[in-house]
């Protein structure tokens, strides 16, 4: 499949630079697959929206302030944003700019000691601190990573901190927020359990991976980096049974559908998985895990525009986003929503 063919026009100023006022007062826009129609609705249209009997899944992953203000030798900027753990004290993490960086540099980001350990094949360093933790020193100074098209002149906010994070989020370790799961509130979610619909939670905690543009002219010969993953058995199981009982599972987010797409196994049942999820979803996957699809509007040429156009179809789908674009709606991680039927 060529890349090109999972492009569009996005002009900047559709690209949301803050979330709706109220968590739940972000547009969705509804894309019914069976009709190859898409009609306007607001978030907090939900419930209604949803039937008896549905199976939600939510990504409970809580992001952590993964992004790291330091300094070389010299006391030049260097930027860290930690990925995920080696051990306590030695974390996996993107640095910029790399090029100052080669192993052995020494760093320092305030009262921590740090050094850039080694250099992996992709690029991605590994960082040590000689006098502490990482986790530590993140709680002390770790920001907010919010991505890079989001823009902040003095940097990310308190309202950002709480902003870009679900009501529901418990462990910590995603680098970036699983963003359609920010439009829920605690009201909102009791209202959809008051409509008879099951809520399960899962965790996978998001990569930097996840977000980058595909870089490779095919689709098939980009390499979409493994996930963390924990789905307990009991989620496993509801899912199970919601599919053979003709009841839909509704994935809140394409972390989710990842997830439990890669949990299902050779008999097409779900099972617990502990570890990491490694699908790569594009146009021809079966879907096995999942029925229906909550996700905000996602970049050009991303694996997650692939994820949505392998669920939907790509000409719906760009079809659909165009019709946002002309419409108003707002784009990306604090944008509007849509709820793939």
């Amino acid at each position: 499949m060529d890349l090109a063919d999972f492009d569009y026009d996005l002009p900047p100023g559709a690209i949301a630079q803050a979330p709706a006022p109220e968590r739940d007062g972000a547009r969705l826009l509804v894309i019914d697959r069976g009709r190859q129609s898409f009609a306007d609705h607001g978030f907090a249209d939900l419930p209604g929206l949803l039937r008896p009997g549905d199976c939600l899944v939510v990504n409970e992953s809580r992001v952590i302030p993964a992004r790291v203000l330091a300094q070389d030798a010299e006391g030049r900027p260097v930027e860290l944003l930690f990925l995920e753990p080696l051990a306590p004290e030695r974390w996996r993490a993107l640095v910029r700019p790399g090029r100052r960086c080669p192993p052995g540099t020494p760093l320092r980001a305030g009262e921590a000691a740090l050094r850039i350990a080694a250099t992996e094949p992709d690029g991605v360093r590994v960082v040590e601190r000689a006098d502490g933790t990482i986790a530590d020193l993140m709680a002390r100074r770790g920001l907010t990573p919010l991505p890079p098209y989001v823009r902040r002149s003095a940097g990310p906010t308190a309202s950002d901190a709480e902003r870009y994070q679900t009501v529901y989020a418990r462990p910590p370790g995603s680098v970036a927020a699983p963003t359609a799961g920010l439009h829920f509130t605690p009201t909102l979610l009791e209202q959809i359990r008051a409509r008879g619909v099951e809520i399960h939670a899962l965790t996978l905690h998001v990569g930097a991976g996840t977000f980058r543009p595909i870089a490779t002219a095919r689709v098939e010969d980009h390499r979409l980096p493994p996930e963390r993953v924990s789905v307990p058995p009991g989620v496993a199981d509801a899912v199970t049974r919601a599919r053979a009982s003709g009841r839909r599972v509704v994935a809140v987010g394409t972390t989710t559908t990842r997830a439990l797409e890669s949990a299902v196994g050779a008999d097409g049942r779900v099972a617990r998985l502990d570890g990491v999820a490694g699908a790569y979803i594009m146009p021809g996957h079966r879907f096995d895990a999942v029925d229906a699809l909550v996700t905000n509007f996602h970049l050009p040429r991303s694996s997650l525009l692939v994820l949505v156009s392998a669920f939907a179809g790509r000409e719906l789908i760009l079809k659909a986003y165009a019709h946002a674009l002309r419409a108003g709606y707002r784009f990306y991680s604090f944008g509007d929503a849509t709820l793939v039927l």
